[in-house]
């Protein structure tokens, strides 16, 4: 049977809480606290402040036999409700005699007397940690059904309440400002900032737990893509569509020094519990990264991790000057670090595989510099040669990436912002498949040419368009990028390549739109030229390559990437 709630605690108004606290500096005493922690790290430290002043805490569960084992006087939730737990715990503070006593406004004589008529007493105090979803949902073997079992209904509410009645209740969210209250406590009660600090706070961290909660709703219900496929179609109609609506929660991550430039503030922010990609960097040694430098380093890393064997980038500007692919990361290195040596100085470098001390040789020969190595990880000896023995020892960034999909959080989707808004549009990470591409020259590719193809395919979507690379085996050996004519972008390419163009294969992002870039690539001597098609002048662009007997393939997919 339900019983009545308890009248034996204090049910009387005080004289003093109909007094409206809105002094910045002046005290809100504690008499009653509201605790319900999942977490019960630090709750030593609070229950010694709540002992010590005499506040009476309100709980149930775990926490309750908790604060008493340190000595709290606790009150049992049912007893103040006059209703059991039920529903397996679903049901505990779900209450108008728990939430009118953090609702309730202190100066307001009608809210007061209301409480006073149903024996209601006010809480000054609510401490609240949420199960803990985001870290569930993260094990290996988590089912819908856990996940759903750990979605908190009654903590965020009672989170919710107190923050928005902060000038009469103060909330604790996290075991962090447990100290801050404990300080508050011990002098006798918090203050308006305080309070608003922490609904602050407060508000902030239910945001984030939604917003949790949400993507992974998402995700159940189908509106999240999986895992990527090869496909040779600029249309996907089997694609879930876009989120109608994207929530994030972002913390920041990484404080920086400044932004693209010094007059600029900035900062590095990534969704909480998110460790994949950029937001989990370890960094091992160097100086602290800067704004241009991750912005570089996120280039290396991407393209790097679309090379399938051992594989190495060097970007300069956000752009690749160099990048191969070869048995080893060592041998990789050296060819990419040799594609464009003068922009290679200063560069960021990323590798694909574990960077080894043979990977490490490759740059402490004379005259080289970089101010960034990423990799998946480092060996003990690559780090103590790289910290040790160049003269730059002091400055390179060694930086270690974790694999995985950095997508996750965004709902899978890649994220830039524009003035007020946000665009959203999935990755262009999903594999090209060379079996839908299209000879379309009366020549084909000699054979040996396939991988060349397909990797030069592969460099040109992280180029920025227009875009051209032009590669010599598995190695990147020139790039025209950022122009605003692709016949342009045609001649820096090849005039980087100089005589590695001749028996190259070319790639373009987009489509040529007129003939006049086919004769510069017949005089360079490239062997082969892949590109998506798709323009109106396609058939004098295959004649012009006809007439040069160079071989041309049409992948039908685009590149771009502004």
């Amino acid at each position: 049977m339900p019983h009545s709630p308890s009248t034996s605690s204090k049910s009387h108004v005080d004289p003093d809480q109909s007094k409206k606290y809105d002094g910045d500096t002046e005290v809100l005493p504690i008499r009653r606290a509201l605790v319900s922690v999942y977490d019960k790290t630090g709750l030593d430290r609070l229950a010694t402040a709540l002992k010590a002043a005499g506040i009476v805490a309100v709980s149930t569960g775990g926490t309750a036999r908790a604060l008493e084992g340190y000595g709290v006087s606790v009150e049992d939730v049912s007893s103040v409700t006059g209703f059991p737990e039920i529903l397996d715990g679903r049901v505990k503070t779900l209450h108008p005699n728990i939430f009118a006593g953090i609702l309730a406004r202190g100066d307001r004589e009608d809210d007061l007397e209301v409480l006073a008529e149903h024996g209601i007493d006010r809480f000054e105090l609510v401490v609240v940690n949420l199960y803990p979803f985001a870290s569930v949902i993260s094990r290996d073997g988590c089912t819908a059904d856990d996940a759903i079992e750990l979605i908190d209904i009654g903590g965020p509410s009672l989170v919710r309440a107190a923050a928005k009645n902060h000038a009469f209740s103060a909330v604790v969210t996290d075991p962090d400002q447990y100290d801050a209250a404990a300080a508050a406590i011990s002098r006798g009660g918090t203050t308006l900032v305080e309070r608003r600090l922490f609904a602050a706070q407060a508000f902030e961290r239910t945001a984030e737990y939604d917003a949790v909660i949400a993507h992974w709703m998402a995700g159940h219900a189908g509106l999240i893509a999986g895992e990527a496929k090869p496909i040779s179609s600029e249309h996907h109609p089997d694609a879930p569509p876009l989120p109608t609506r994207l929530t994030l929660s972002l913390e920041r991550r990484l404080p920086l020094r400044y932004g693209e430039n010094p007059h600029q503030s900035a900062a590095m922010y990534a969704p909480a519990d998110t460790h994949f990609g950029l937001a989990g960097l370890k960094q091992l040694s160097g100086k602290e990264l800067s704004y241009n430098n991750l912005l570089d380093l996120d280039a290396a890393v991407r393209i790097a991790g679309l090379i399938q064997n051992s594989g190495a980038a060097v970007i300069k500007h956000t752009n690749p000057c160099g990048a191969a692919s070869a048995a080893t990361i060592d041998e990789a290195l050296e060819a990419a670090m040799a594609a464009d040596p003068t922009s290679a100085f200063g560069s960021i470098v990323a590798v694909n595989r574990v960077f080894d001390a043979a990977a490490a040789e490759c740059l402490l020969k004379p005259g080289m510099f970089v101010e960034v190595i990423a990799a998946p990880a480092f060996t003990a000896e690559a780090v103590e040669a790289l910290k040790t023995r160049p003269p730059w020892k002091a400055s390179v960034r060694l930086v270690e990436v974790p694999p995985g999909d950095p997508w996750g959080p965004t709902a899978g989707l890649e994220l830039r912002s524009v003035a007020g808004a946000m665009l959203a549009q999935r990755p262009d990470e999903t594999p090209d498949d060379p079996a839908a591409w299209q000879v379309v020259t009366h020549e084909a590719p000699a054979k040996d040419l396939t991988q060349p193809l397909d990797f030069a395919f592969t460099m040109v979507r992280r180029l920025t368009s227009n875009a051209i690379a032009v590669c010599q085996g598995t190695s990147l050996v020139g790039a025209g990028v950022g122009q605003t004519s692709r016949v342009d972008a045609v001649r820096i390419a090849l005039e980087k390549a100089g005589d590695r163009a001749r028996g190259s294969v070319l790639a373009s992002d987009a489509f040529f739109p007129f003939p006049d870039s086919i004769d510069f690539i017949r005089q360079a001597g490239v062997a082969a030229i892949i590109q998506p098609g798709g323009s109106k002048r396609d058939p004098e662009v295959i004649a012009a390559a006809n007439a040069a007997k160079l071989p041309m393939v049409f992948t039908s997919r685009r590149h771009f990437r502004h």
